[in-house]
């Protein structure tokens, strides 16, 4: 297999195809092989996918070029290292410490010095010490000579650094390297940054396109990588570095054909591991589209998911077809989530002539769109999306099938809508039954008709309806609200109460919600046989006009909410009526209420001096005190002892 193939690994760690193209760079190791030596190497990787990834490990660089799939083509040029050995060098200091000692110690004895000692006079000793300018050491004065390399040469020395370093980061091979070195520690936003300076100073290379593609797939930004391997093979058709990572991404974004194209390419062994992957996902597709024909929607989900766990989990119409198969299976907000997910992924620009089930795929996630809009109850939106459907793709037959109902669903909601409010209630029903018929899983039809057998006194047909538009939206509060008003009618009073609690947590301060709650629980109680003789309805409060009566009503079950007041006082009017206001959000405290002037022994038995005064009390004992509250204060204590 050629070295530019994809290398398999059962780690599950990421694919050569999904690295750089490191074969043109200078690794920067002081002794390289001749490029004319043929040597081989192996790469440990597993098949390239987009998730899952783990970063390059520090061995995965390969700096030897693969003579046999690519010669010296346009755009790919050699490193100037290959032809000039790098010589390695001492230190300048070391070496000019030895000359020196050479001239000091080692004079041949002679005529001139017998002895061979060296005249002090005549040669003066070298100092040990480095001559530097503005160290503040070494000595200085030795002539006009100012030795030691350090600062020496003053600004000239650092202009000219600035001029390397500048010439430097203007090559684009090293611009490529450092590229190469930040993608080998998984920063691929830094490494991206490198690869695009290096194409804006050479667009015509098509290895820095395709290492800006692989730095794209570590950020997980897929389109974008595959409109930079299509770069880089119109600027090197035979680059098969390119073409595989190609089809990788293809096959990550469920384009099986398209990705098959660019894996197998002639004179060209596939990577194992990626056609393995090529070949599953291509199976569940298979199995998906059958599933879905016979609209066996549990098994059009399970092949979905089984698609993108295989490797195409870029795939937005895999997702949109777990959120159709969701919504066929009446879970609303998981194909919500889902069909958001597919977005993440949608590009009008990429693969809108591939096809999915048959019609062409941009179109496809519009239908499925369109359908949840539709059982959302947005019919208009609805319309709107399946009309742009048929926009992209006018032969398909489903797509002008389902724009045919949605326009039908549309008009008979409209009509009966109409018909309700002219309270013709029987047309309506069946005005919406004709809806419900092109679409059997519209919820708010479901609750429409419902409304209309409650006016038609059919209680029991309106309870169906709720429960069919509930099973379908199950946070659906409208329906909910006719359901318990219906079993309220039927006076299924469990039933009723159990709804209306219910709709409490969700409409904690709606008041014809608790009303009715108090009313049910009454109902309940009376056909159970229970004394409802001290009972009360919400939004009333009882009146306490002896000590013994206060005791008895503060030791009660839940908490009781106690306002103490005067008749007389101004304050106390005032604040009167919001009581009974937060009687009626707050169903669950018992709201009591004492006259001062008429109980002057429950006033002095509580210690109330100041009016208006308002206490919270459970079993028998004060909880909390508050003198002269205003209403959000009051309403925040009462809100803050509900059970």
């Amino acid at each position: 297999m050629s070295r530019n193939s994809m290398s398999n690994n059962n780690n599950g760690t990421t694919t050569d195809i999904d690295k750089p193209d490191f074969r043109e760079l200078d690794l920067g190791s002081l002794t390289r092989p001749n490029v004319f030596t043929n040597s081989t190497s192996t790469s440990s990787s597993s098949s390239g996918s987009i998730s899952g990834y783990n970063g390059p490990k520090s061995n995965d660089l390969s700096s030897s070029v693969d003579s046999s799939s690519r010669r010296f083509k346009p755009g790919h040029t050699r490193s100037r290292s290959d032809s000039y050995p790098l010589i390695s060098s001492g230190c300048s200091s070391c070496s000019r410490s030895s000359v020196y000692s050479s001239a000091i110690n080692s004079f041949p004895t002679g005529n001139i010095c017998p002895s061979g000692k060296i005249l002090k006079a005549a040669v003066p000793v070298k100092s040990t010490k480095t001559d530097i300018v503005g160290s503040r050491i070494g000595n200085y004065g030795h002539g006009s000579i100012i030795r030691g390399g350090i600062g020496a040469d003053g600004g000239g020395a650092a202009n000219a650094n600035a001029g390397k370093e500048k010439s430097y980061l203007q090559n684009p091979e090293e611009l490529k390297r450092i590229g190469n070195e930040s993608y080998k520690k998984g920063d691929f936003p830094e490494a991206l940054s490198f690869y695009e300076k290096a194409i804006a100073i050479s667009p015509g290379n098509a290895a820095y396109h395709c290492n800006r593609a692989a730095a794209l797939m570590g950020m997980k930004r897929v389109v974008e990588a595959v409109k930079e391997c299509e770069e880089a093979i119109r600027l090197d058709p035979s680059y098969i570095r390119a073409h595989q990572r190609l089809g990788s991404l293809l096959l990550s974004l469920g384009q099986v054909e398209n990705a098959r194209n660019h894996m197998c390419i002639m004179g060209h062994q596939p990577d194992q591991g990626d056609l393995l992957k090529l070949q599953a996902v291509e199976k569940h597709i298979g199995k998906c589209t059958d599933a879905r024909k016979v609209a066996d929607w549990w098994s059009t989900l399970r092949e979905a998911d089984a698609a993108i766990a295989s490797g195409a989990d870029a795939s937005p119409q895999l997702h949109a077809c777990r959120a159709e198969a969701l919504l066929k299976l009446h879970r609303l907000e998981d194909a919500e989530l889902s069909l958001s997910n597919a977005r993440k992924f949608e590009s009008s620009s990429l693969g809108s002539q591939s096809k999915l089930f048959g019609m062409l795929s941009e179109a496809y996630l519009l239908v499925v769109q369109s359908q949840l809009e539709l059982a959302l109850g947005r019919c208009e939106n609805a319309l709107t999306t399946i009309e742009s459907a048929g926009q992209i793709d006018p032969r398909s037959v489903e797509v002008s099938v389902l724009l045919k109902n949605v326009r039908l669903v549309g008009r008979a909601r409209a009509r009966g809508n109409n018909l309700f409010k002219s309270e013709r209630y029987t047309e309506a029903c069946a005005a919406y039954g004709e809806g419900l018929r092109l679409d059997f899983s519209n919820a708010v039809l479901y609750c429409n008709r419902a409304a209309c057998w409650y006016k038609l006194r059919q209680w029991e047909k309106s309870v169906d309806d709720c429960d069919q538009a509930l099973c379908i939206q199950p946070n659906y509060t409208k329906a909910l609200l006719r359901k318990a008003a219906s079993n309220a009618k039927l006076e299924r009073w469990a039933e009723a109460v159990r709804d209306y609690e219910v709709l409490r947590k969700v409409l904690p301060y709606d008041n014809e919600v608790a009303d009715s709650l108090s009313h049910a629980q009454v109902a309940l109680k009376k056909s159970c046989g229970e004394d409802i003789y001290n009972m009360k309805f919400a939004g009333e409060v009882e009146l306490v006009s002896g000590l013994e009566q206060f005791r008895a009503a503060i030791s009660s079950p839940g908490a009781s909410a106690v306002y103490f007041e005067a008749a007389s006082n101004l304050q106390c009017k005032q604040i009167s009526p919001i009581l009974h206001t937060l009687s009626s959000k707050y169903p669950s405290i018992n709201f009591l209420k004492v006259d001062m002037d008429e109980s002057p022994a429950v006033a002095s038995a509580e210690n109330v001096r100041v009016l208006p005064t308002f206490k919270i009390y459970k079993q028998g004992s004060c909880l909390k005190e508050a003198v002269s509250p205003n209403p959000e204060e009051l309403e925040s204590l009462v809100r803050h002892y509900t059970s």
